[in-house]
C-alpha cells in the first residue's frame, strides 16, 4: 500500500445487527408468540355507527382502522368482512314489503360503502389495503378472486371482502365463514358490542351469564345469537373456531391473537378449548 494511504477499516455488523433487532422487536416478537398467522375479522355494520343511530361515524372508523393496523404491523395476515346494517339491512326491507332478493342486493351495496370507508382510513395510516367485491364494480374495487387475495396476504396487505357472498338470502356472517374457509384463516374474530356470548342479552337481562367456551352444537341448540345458523354450521363442519369479543375495547384484537383469554371461544371439539 502506498505511503500515507490508510486502509479502510471493515464496518462491524454488530451495531447494524443491534439496530435491526431493535427495529424488529415490536413486529417479530409479536408474530413469534401469536396463536394465529392469518385471521378473518367480522364486523357488523352497526359497529361503524359509533354512538349514532345511522350511517358511518368517521371517528369510529379511524379507531377500527387503528386496531387492525396493530395486527397488520405485527406481521399477521388480516382479512375483514363488514356488514351493512348501519346503512341498509335486506331482511328489514323485505319485512316492509320489498322483494327479498332486491333488498339483499341493496344490503350488499351497503357493505361496499363500509368497506371503502375502512379502506380509506387504513390507507391514511399507511396500511396497504385492497377491497374485493363479490359483485363486480371495477371502478371501486377488485372482483373477488381467491388466488389474488392470497397474493395480497403474501405482500402484507389487508384484504376487505365486500358485498357478502354476492347472492341474496345469505348474510355477511355466512360470507365471513365462507371467505375464512377459502383463504385458510385459522380463526374468525367476531367483533361485537358485548364481551362474549351470554345466556341472554346482557343489555336486557342483568342475570345473563357469560360463556368462556361453548360448542357449535350448544349455540345451535340454545339458539344463541352468535352468527346465523348457516354460518355456524359451515364453521362446525370445517372445524373453524370463532372468538366473540368486544370490539370497542382497545387492543382486544391483538391480545386475542397473542393468546389472551378474551371474549368467548366457540369451538367444535373439546381439543379447541382454551
Amino acid at each position: 500500500m502506498a505511503k500515507g494511504l490508510i486502509r479502510p477499516r471493515p464496518v462491524s455488523s454488530k451495531k447494524t445487527d443491534i439496530k435491526k433487532k431493535s427495529a424488529l422487536k415490536g413486529s417479530a416478537a409479536v408474530k413469534g408468540r401469536a396463536l394465529y398467522k392469518r385471521v378473518l375479522l367480522k364486523l357488523s355494520g352497526e359497529v361503524l355507527m359509533g354512538e349514532g343511530s345511522y350511517g358511518i361515524d368517521p371517528t369510529t372508523v379511524v379507531y377500527m382502522a387503528s386496531e387492525i393496523k396493530k395486527v397488520a404491523d405485527s406481521g399477521i395476515q388480516v382479512a375483514v368482512v363488514i356488514g351493512g346494517g348501519n346503512i341498509f339491512r335486506g331482511v328489514a326491507g323485505s319485512v316492509k314489503g320489498m322483494e327479498r332478493a332486491s333488498a339483499d342486493y341493496m344490503g350488499m351495496l351497503a357493505t361496499v360503502i363500509n368497506a371503502l370507508a375502512l379502506q380509506n382510513a387504513l390507507e391514511n395510516m399507511s396500511v396497504q389495503t385492497r377491497v374485493q367485491s363479490a359483485i363486480e364494480m371495477n371502478a371501486l374495487a377488485e372482483p373477488y378472486i381467491r388466488r389474488r387475495a392470497m397474493r395480497h396476504f403474501e405482500k402484507g396487505r389487508v384484504v376487505i371482502f365486500a358485498a357478502g357472498t354476492g347472492n341474496p338470502y345469505f348474510t355477511t356472517d355466512t360470507a365471513a365463514a365462507l371467505r375464512a374457509m377459502e383463504i385458510g384463516a385459522q380463526v374468525i374474530l367476531k367483533g361485537t358490542k358485548v364481551d362474549g356470548v351470554y345466556t341472554a342479552d346482557p343489555e336486557k337481562d342483568s342475570s345473563a351469564k357469560k360463556y368462556e367456551n361453548i360448542s357449535y352444537i350448544d349455540v345451535l341448540k340454545k339458539n344463541l345469537k352468535v352468527m346465523d345458523s348457516t354460518a355456524i354450521t359451515l364453521c362446525m363442519d370445517n372445524n373453524l373456531p370463532i372468538v366473540v369479543f368486544n370490539i370497542k375495547k382497545t387492543n382486544n384484537i391483538i391480545n386475542i391473537i397473542n393468546g389472551k383469554k378474551i371474549g368467548t371461544l366457540v369451538f367444535t371439539t373439546k381439543a379447541a378449548q382454551r
